[in-house]
């Protein structure tokens, strides 16, 4: 329980802000109003969000003491001010073409005003986090060093492909092009920048690591983030946001009001921070073997939710629950594996 000590207390204040944010516009109505669609927020945010606490706690499992404190110190101010308050006020401003000031007034006085502002650019934070999160999925999917497989010889020669230099990046490229039918004319452009963005942002990470440290054999994306470093805590601020633009832009499905979004999804955040450092702290990867294959099973999904939204309106609650579905199947794996290695007088 101590994990989650902080996060208690962050929620009992972000709910107490809500209460009297919703108190000051609309009364004792409000407040209870603002109460309830905070928790859901911050519920809708852990669900969509797991899958991301797991990922972070396989990279930051071998990371030194100060990266991992860095990460969950700055990095929890980056992903709830930054990505869920910040980030959305910059779509705005540069689609509206109006100053930063300017777009909070709006969030704040017109706040249905600002939330069409932000949903007419879906498509674009759309493709941009697909394809940074299906370069993610591929990557680990597409492994050919990896020795664990949870889909047993499926998944082992979907491996080989691996061999095959820069097919992620290829097989994505190749679904962009694919979303571009699902977009208007006049959109394609711009959708198509966006997805290449994202794809060119985890390709610069990638080379940002290459360079950093260069002078240690095999590094790459995947052995970087292991070891931790300036390039892996670029890697995984990108992932928190690619994976924090669903939740933001869904959030208006709820509420236009943009203080009520950012305490209920900060709360959310600050339970991902507590799983991860919990998963981290208890060895909880190593007890699961496939609990980290769930998870990128996850992404690879959120990563084509995410494109087909481009298109087709997808609930949040769809995509929150087939996400903890791996994740449940994941674990029941992992069991079943760790009672038959047992049975057979192995350690797990």
């Amino acid at each position: 329980m101590k994990h989650f000590r902080v996060s208690f207390i962050v929620s009992f204040i972000c709910l107490a802000v809500a209460g009297w944010w919703g108190y000051t516009h609309t009364g004792w109505g409000g407040a209870l109003t603002a109460l309830g669609i905070a928790t859901i927020l911050a519920v809708m945010e852990v669900s969509l969000s797991f899958d991301n606490a797991v990922v972070n706690a396989s990279v930051l499992k071998t990371w030194d003491e100060f990266w991992k404190k860095l990460f969950l110190g700055v990095g929890i101010i980056i992903a709830v001010f930054g990505m869920r308050l910040l980030f959305p006020l910059v779509i705005v401003a540069v689609a509206a073409d109006i100053s930063m000031a300017e777009v909070w007034t709006l969030a704040l006085n017109d706040p249905k005003a600002y939330s069409t502002h932000l949903t007419n650019h879906h498509a674009e934070v759309a493709a941009f986090g697909g394809a940074f999160l299906l370069l993610v999925f591929l990557n680990f999917l597409l492994d050919k060093d990896k020795e664990t497989h949870w889909l047993g010889n499926v998944e082992k020669k979907l491996g080989s492909l691996g061999k095959m230099s820069s097919v992620s990046v290829m097989v994505t490229i190749g679904a962009l092009m694919a979303c571009l039918t699902m977009v208007e004319e006049g959109q394609k452009l711009i959708v198509l920048i966006a997805g290449l963005w994202g794809v060119l942002i985890y390709v610069a990470v990638d080379g940002l690591s290459s360079l950093l440290e260069a002078e240690e054999e095999g590094t790459n994306v995947g052995d970087m983030v292991k070891r931790g470093g300036i390039g892996g805590f670029l890697y995984l601020e990108v992932l928190d946001a690619s994976f924090s633009f669903d939740g933001v832009i869904g959030a208006f499905a709820i509420t236009n009001d943009v203080v009520i979004i950012m305490l209920g999804l900060a709360i959310g955040a600050m339970f991902v921070r507590s799983m991860t450092i919990f998963l981290v702290e208890k060895g909880t990867l190593d007890e699961f073997v496939y609990l980290e294959h769930g998870a990128h099973y996850a992404i690879g999904i959120l990563a084509v939710i995410m494109l087909a939204s481009i298109k087709f309106h997808i609930p949040e609650i769809f995509t929150g629950l087939i996400g903890v579905a791996f994740i449940v199947a994941s674990i029941w794996s992992s069991v079943r594996h760790r009672k038959q290695q047992e049975a057979l007088g192995v350690a797990a």
